[in-house]
């Protein structure tokens, strides 16, 4: 098994709890590594990255296509061009210099097992530093990974940011 991309044998019909960490632990790894090409692998080419807003009466928005979101992608080919304008810096959207970041993961959540899709729900915290200063963000996720093909892929991802005051540029290698 690989630990950059968790690998799995055809033998393999459900991921452990170990597994499942370690996976998600990877794909961590990636973002703080910049790795982007081993952190798109990650995810499926349908896969919705949202991010949703919080309104005036201090709930989330429901509806990316119809109402305000922090961040939304439709599929992977929307987070494929975002990671090219980073690595590219064809953005403005882009910090430059890219944030040193560090991703930490905990209270790790199995909420469904059906057929071959698990939904996970988790909380983060990333530090990221540039210019002298230290921000963080925290918040909660929400993956649906699918274990059919050789390597589990995510299908689904919803970010939570708790702290929605932001004083920079929130982007991927945030959440």
């Amino acid at each position: 098994m690989s630990t950059a991309t968790l690998e799995r044998t055809e033998a393999a019909s459900a991921m452990s709890y170990e597994e499942i960490q370690a996976f998600l632990f990877a794909e961590a790894r990636a973002l703080d590594d910049r790795d982007w090409d081993t952190w798109l692998a990650f995810y499926h080419k349908d896969c919705p990255f949202w991010m949703p807003a919080w309104d005036d009466y201090d709930t989330l928005t429901e509806d990316p296509a119809n109402e305000i979101s922090l961040m939304y992608y439709p599929n992977k080919q929307g987070i494929e061009d975002r990671v090219f304008r980073i690595k590219t810096d064809r953005s403005s959207a882009t910090s430059l210099p890219e944030p040193r970041t560090n991703h930490y993961l905990s209270g790790i959540e199995v909420l469904a097992r059906k057929g071959s899709e698990i939904k996970l729900r988790f909380n983060w915290q990333t530090l990221s530093y540039r210019y002298g200063a230290t921000d963080q963000h925290w918040g909660t996720s929400f993956y649906t990974v699918d274990i059919t093909g050789p390597k589990p892929l995510i299908t689904d991802k919803k970010v939570v940011l708790k702290n929605d005051h932001i004083h920079h540029v929130i982007d991927v290698y945030h959440t």
